[in-house]
């Protein structure tokens, strides 16, 4: 159904469409499950909701909970990779994939037949080889600095934290993720020790930050690699766009070919129930709903960003 959907050159009033989302939301009787293998996680109230929508000029239009902070968990890769591909470049993909990976985020099958190169950035074992590309030769605590500086720098907002108790739960639950990354390291495709390299990966995806917070720092990929509110060129065109694919392919684990035909913009998930969404030109969108479906995306924030688009004609896959 293409309820309300704007042509090209009509106006939008962007501020009454998420009012409107975020009414239907609230009403919703399906929520989903919050995720219950990270303590922290399964205690947050599944009736929370929230979005938030920057336009290339600035503009916010917010509703629900859009200013409370949750765990952005595996949105944070995002920002990882763009740091690691800053550090390393494209020598970055010798190590980790491009590829839709089919399988479950924290997935094992993959590596033995690729000689522990896993699919993507996006799936478990290619964000634990970015950390491991982050940590360099640094202390872990100051790879974690450098990521928590860096989003707080793109969002324009110094008061982003790492949430401590997130990080520690994970530290004590995350042992497939220990097995992922010690497989790897059996490869040669870890270059630290594993735990120090997990250390890394597990305070990167504690990152506590609001819709609004979110929707700032992913500024830079909806206006071709600058941060519209800087003008600084946080990575190249050529680079931003790269990064849009792998979100529109590999985003949604094996849920991101319905992701593309439902939502059809590139998109990251993460299991505290976010999703960083980007409309290349015209916004950078962040929903949070904690409840999970299936697949581990948020069952709310997809059907929000799916609501969207009908609304405002947004999409990677045709020109407005």
């Amino acid at each position: 159904m293409d309820r309300g959907r704007k042509g090209v050159g009509a106006e939008i009033d962007l501020s009454a469409i998420v009012a409107d989302i975020a009414a239907e939301m609230a009403a919703a009787p399906d929520r989903g499950r919050p995720a219950d293998y990270i303590p922290p996680l399964a205690a947050v109230d599944p009736n929370r909701f929230g979005i938030a929508v920057i336009e290339m000029d600035g503009t916010c239009h917010l509703a629900g909970d859009a200013d409370e902070a949750f765990s952005i968990q595996s949105i944070s890769k995002v920002f990882a990779l763009t740091l690691a591909l800053g550090h390393v470049g494209d020598q970055l993909w010798r190590r980790v994939g491009v590829e839709p990976s089919g399988s479950a985020f924290n997935s094992i099958v993959q590596l033995e037949a690729e000689h522990g190169i896993p699919r993507n950035p996006f799936i478990n074992a290619g964000a634990i080889v970015v950390a491991d590309i982050l940590l360099g030769r640094h202390e872990p605590r100051e790879a974690i600095g450098e990521t928590l500086r860096f989003v707080r720098a793109l969002a324009g907002d110094d008061t982003i934290v790492i949430d401590r108790a997130v990080a520690e739960a994970e530290l004590a639950t995350g042992h497939r993720n220990a097995a992922l990354a010690n497989y790897m390291r059996s490869f040669g495709n870890i270059h630290h020790p594993a735990e120090r390299t997990l250390g890394v990966y597990f305070h990167q995806c504690a990152l506590a930050m609001s819709c609004r917070q979110l929707a700032l720092a992913g500024r830079y990929l909806m206006a071709a690699g600058a941060n519209p509110g800087t003008g600084r060129q946080v990575v190249s065109r050529l680079r931003a766009r790269r990064i849009n694919a792998l979100m529109m392919t590999c985003g949604h684990y094996d849920g991101s070919g319905e992701f593309a035909f439902r939502v059809g913009l590139p998109g990251k998930s993460g299991v505290g129930g976010g999703i960083l969404a980007v409309a290349p030109g015209r916004a950078s969108i962040a929903v949070w709903s904690p409840g999970l479906n299936a697949r581990g995306n948020s069952q709310l924030g997809t059907l929000a960003l799916e609501r969207l688009v009908q609304r405002t004609g947004w999409s990677a896959f045709e020109a407005g």
